[in-house]
């Protein structure tokens, strides 16, 4: 279990998240079911907001990461407790939008927006805009020109760092569909063309080195490159950054091997950096940027636990024992993408101890609808309810309709009472946008 106070096990042996008892979740609220803790999400939010405000004199902004779980409740919890967000999107702008999030904290990011989607972001006057591509810096430009507005903007650069993380979530290695290599001369080609720009004001780079990643060196490493070439561009273009974008990638506790990561461990992570821009300033004779972090996982990776109800159980002597869930790669595709690794607990037998390694199987017709593999776990009966940790980030952002299965619904816990942040889905609402076959004779 993680080391934070999000679950506990109570007096019944029940699992518990937020003080809410998992065994009545289900009950009142059917599974599969995502379950957010408030409490855990904010105090990750203040973590790193403190950090910046007591060791870089509050000049930056903490951006939530908006890929890892998007919807209005989240936005709305970022904004009381005074952070920004990126967007990868046009629905997630929409969503932030329709959620009242002032748009000078919205920074939009992505490495093929649609022009519809930067004619969005104009419109709703986002505070920055990161640019990953020379034809959509043009396009940008042209449609600043016509609405008679000047937008800021940042530009993806990539630092060559390859993280210890899974290749798939690394992004910022020689080979990478985002961003422009610093060392082939792409980023500073791009610096000097967006400069040239009238309608474009730029305002600093941005960095992102990739996903899941422990190493405090990395992201050290990291600033330390991108410092690096704000001075390179300072001394050759005559322009000097007052703005650095270092990303987020902040591991969090999946399974046991994982490290386990106390708030006061993320600080650290921020604290190496915060130094190490400093030192790289006053070595290198440029100021100080504004500093802009995007954690998205580690504020709601740990906060959210998903829920299932057991079905068919079915054993394979010699080779595998199968635990059917009522939810699979629809609710959680992760395993199936990366093989992602995961805790599993039988939620009114919190406390017990593995006596057996299962595979735990979802319901999609699929030989690969898994959550996961020799997955350690108590002797499973139908009807029992598994939950499954740390499936807070990238699970329902992920979610699909595949097999016409329905996304889950989520809620939030605060003080041992659950509400809805997103309503379940019906039948009705697979075949709304269908149009009937007699419709088209």
């Amino acid at each position: 279990m993680n080391t934070r106070e999000t679950l506990k096990v109570n007096s019944e042996g029940h699992l518990e998240i937020g003080g809410a008892d998992c065994m009545q979740l289900a009950k009142e609220f059917g599974t599969p079911l995502y379950v957010f803790d408030e409490q855990h999400i904010r105090d990750m939010m203040r973590t790193y907001r403190n950090t910046i405000e007591e060791r870089y004199d509050g000049n930056g902004l903490v951006l939530y990461a908006s890929k890892a779980f998007s919807c209005m409740a989240i936005y709305g919890i970022a904004k009381e407790e005074g952070l920004g967000i990126d967007v990868v999107s046009g629905g997630e702008l929409y969503t932030a939008r329709k959620a009242g999030f002032p748009a000078d904290k919205i920074y939009m990011h992505g490495n093929n927006k649609l022009p519809r989607e930067l004619r969005d972001a104009l419109d709703y006057g986002v505070g920055c805009i990161v640019l990953d591509a020379a034809s959509e810096a043009k396009i940008l430009d042209g449609m600043a020109e016509e609405s008679g507005k000047v937008q800021d903007v940042l530009i993806r650069i990539n630092p060559g760092i390859e993280a210890h993380t899974h290749a798939y979530v690394q992004t910022a290695t020689p080979d990478s569909k985002f961003g422009f290599s610093v060392a082939n001369g792409s980023a500073l080609a791009m610096t000097e063309q967006v400069l040239a720009y009238k309608h474009l004001r730029l305002r600093g780079f941005h960095c992102h080195i990739g996903s899941q990643i422990f190493e405090k060196q990395s992201f050290v490493l990291a600033a330390a490159r991108c410092m690096q070439f704000i001075a390179d561009v300072k001394a050759q273009l005559g322009f000097e950054a007052d703005t650095l974008d270092l990303g987020g990638g902040f591991g969090i506790w999946y399974a046991e091997g994982d490290r386990k990561i106390a708030p006061s461990g993320y600080r650290e992570y921020l604290v190496a950096l915060i130094d190490e821009i400093k030192r790289c300033s006053e070595a290198l004779g440029v100021r100080r940027p504004y500093l802009l972090i995007e954690p998205g996982r580690s504020i709601v990776g740990e906060a959210g636990i998903t829920l299932y109800t057991v079905g068919a159980i079915k054993e394979i002597p010699g080779i595998r024992k199968y635990v059917a869930i009522d939810g699979g790669m629809f609710d959680n595709p992760r395993y199936c993408l990366y093989q992602s690794r995961y805790t599993a607990l039988i939620a009114d037998r919190a406390d017990a101890q593995p006596t057996e390694k299962v595979a735990i199987a979802g319901k999609c017709c699929e030989s690969g609808d898994l959550i996961g593999v020799d997955m350690p776990l108590p002797e499973a009966k139908i009807d029992d309810v598994i939950a499954i940790l740390s499936t807070g980030a990238y699970n329902y952002s992920m979610a699909s309709n595949y097999n016409h299965n329905l996304i889950p619904p989520a809620v939030l816990v605060k003080d041992g009472k659950a509400k809805y942040i997103v309503k379940p889905q019906t039948y009705e609402d697979l075949t709304r946008r269908d149009v009937p076959w007699e419709e088209l004779k």
